[in-house]
């Protein structure tokens, strides 16, 4: 059986940033995030006779550098069921990929999808995410749709995701701006492994995230969407806080990055709902109401020409199509 699946991306509203083991992914604190929409990947998986994976991205073939990460993850696969089939992997990403968009996220989530059908594993969702989260972290939050927790965990069977509120009714919405679509100089591995090294903050931010995800799960069930937006933005700010402190010291924002903060607390003082979340990257995630989005993303456009905004809403759990 050969099934196309579809994840989706997240954000993370609380986030993680430094992994406690390399190996299998598993971070110093949980996290929590909200599954989008709008970008997501489609990933088919088909058994072929060769004794070598086989790996297409939007329809290019990737040469073995460029396909490591996902053969040495197949590897891991093989080791955990037992089998030694080998791939033809066709994966189209609808994600900016390593522009902060989280594209490991649904790309590891949909691939790890792909081979649980395609192989018939008969995984459940617990059992999929912690698949997924070997691949990517992150990706273990996108077998879920809406509100996810990722529980840090201790070993590979405790480190997984779960569902907070999967179809949450909220006036939430997000808005993105795109500020570069290229790759990141500093890969989110290295920014992790540099932060925990060196900032001296880290300690601190380890005691605030679990202090935060208690607040934004209690103001998700009281659909608070203000304390919601407050809390998703002194995370992400304490974050970037941790690579401007690391040494030697780094940073993803660029100069419009910064602009957007700024315009975004002017809108605050306009009365306007806005507030910003960034993961390791320069494009910023404004969450919105209904009723500001309209205005905050003509406020942007017109202060800044040349980003791209685009739209997103909660997006769903893994599908198979």
């Amino acid at each position: 059986m050969t099934k196309t699946a579809r994840a989706y991306t997240n954000i993370a509203l609380i986030k993680y940033w430094g992994k406690k083991n390399k190996q299998l992914k598993l971070p110093f604190t949980n996290s929590l995030s909200l599954t989008l929409n709008l970008f997501y990947t489609d990933t088919r998986a088909t058994v072929i006779g060769n004794n070598s994976d086989v790996i297409y991205l939007n329809e290019k073939l990737l040469d073995d550098k460029k396909s490591q990460r996902i053969r040495n993850y197949l590897d891991t696969v093989r080791d955990f069921y037992g089998f030694s089939d080998h791939f033809q992997i066709d994966t189209v990403n609808h994600v900016p990929t390593s522009a902060g968009f989280a594209s490991s996220a649904s790309g590891f989530a949909a691939l790890a999808g792909a081979i649980n059908e395609t192989k018939q594993l008969n995984l459940d969702r617990k059992q999929l995410s912690i698949l997924a989260r070997n691949g990517s972290g992150s990706a273990s939050r996108s077998v879920y749709g809406g509100f996810v927790e990722w529980i840090a965990g201790e070993d590979n069977e405790s480190s997984f995701a779960v569902p907070i509120d999967e179809t949450p009714t909220i006036d939430l919405t997000l808005l993105s701006v795109v500020i570069n679509k290229q790759s990141k100089k500093i890969s989110s591995t290295v920014g992790m492994e540099n932060s925990v090294k060196s900032s001296p903050f880290y300690p601190n931010w380890v005691t605030l995230v679990a202090s935060e995800i208690k607040e934004i799960k209690q103001a998700i069930a009281k659909k608070d969407v203000q304390k919601i937006g407050e809390i998703s933005e002194h995370n992400a700010m304490s974050m970037h806080a941790l690579t401007l402190s690391a040494n030697p010291s780094f940073t993803y924002f660029e100069p419009e990055t910064i602009q957007i903060i700024h315009l975004v607390q002017e809108l605050r003082q306009k009365g306007i709902f806005a507030y910003a979340t960034i993961d390791a990257g320069p494009n910023v995630k404004i969450l919105c109401t209904k009723d500001s989005l309209p205005k905050v993303q003509t406020y942007i456009e017109q202060q800044l020409s040349n980003v791209t905004t685009v739209i997103a809403g909660i997006g769903s759990g893994i599908q198979y199509i």
